[in-house]
């Protein structure tokens, strides 16, 4: 018997370097699976499967996803690191003055399959920025969340055994200029955004976008934060 549960562990990394943070969530992804695969054997002596979920901000990185192309990097005059990870996806950004979220997920205690899962971040999204009244699209046969055809939030996620790694990264403040040196995400003929640039380059307060993201998170996935 599957013993479901929607309690989610928060945890606020603030600034953090991207591997040092990936690294952290192979752990945590490994110690889910682990009980998972327990549970599996030993199922008179079944075992909470948890959840987790993380919020960072990293230093200049670029991040290659899985079917990502190095002909997407156009140019890296700034000598930024680049790391080829585990994610689906092609090539994203992270840097200051963006808000990257990692859902440690286990589908199962949702009731969702992948499909559904990108879909409830998409809307997340969607609805956070309405707050700033901006109003946020899905483009058909992209995943993400759009402003006309300015990307303001790129997903990329791993899943394994119906548990979710990597997620989505919104940009807040983001120095977009970084976007320059790539093709992102390997889309053509598309551009980027942010909140503060839709708003006319008033800078926006980091907290409350977190504050409203939770929120957000929290009613949608039917979730209890702890």
């Amino acid at each position: 018997m599957y013993k479901i549960n929607r309690k989610v562990f928060f945890e606020d990394l603030n600034k953090k370097e991207f591997k040092e943070t990936w690294v952290y969530q192979k752990k945590i992804l490994n110690i889910i699976i682990h009980i998972k695969i327990y549970n599996r054997f030993f199922k008179k002596k079944i075992k909470i499967v948890p959840n987790y979920l993380l919020f960072v901000e990293h230093n200049n990185v670029y991040t290659l996803g899985k079917i990502g192309s190095y002909q997407n990097l156009l140019l890296n005059n700034k000598n930024i690191i680049i790391y080829k990870i585990d994610r689906g996806g092609d090539i994203t950004y992270h840097g200051p003055g963006q808000l990257v979220c990692y859902p440690i997920f286990d589908l199962i205690n949702f009731y969702l399959d992948i499909n559904k899962y990108l879909r409830i971040i998409e809307e997340v999204i969607i609805k956070l920025i309405y707050n700033y009244c901006i109003k946020g699209y899905r483009i058909s046969n992209e995943t993400g969340v759009w402003v006309y055809t300015r990307k303001i939030c790129a997903i990329g996620i791993k899943v394994s055994r119906f548990v979710t790694m990597h997620g989505f990264a919104l940009n807040v403040n983001t120095d977009l200029s970084y976007f320059n040196n790539i093709i992102p995400c390997g889309i053509k003929n598309k551009s980027v955004t942010s909140i503060n640039v839709e708003k006319i380059n008033n800078k926006i307060d980091m907290y409350e976008v977190k504050f409203i993201l939770k929120k957000q998170i929290n009613f949608l996935f039917k979730m209890k934060l702890i």
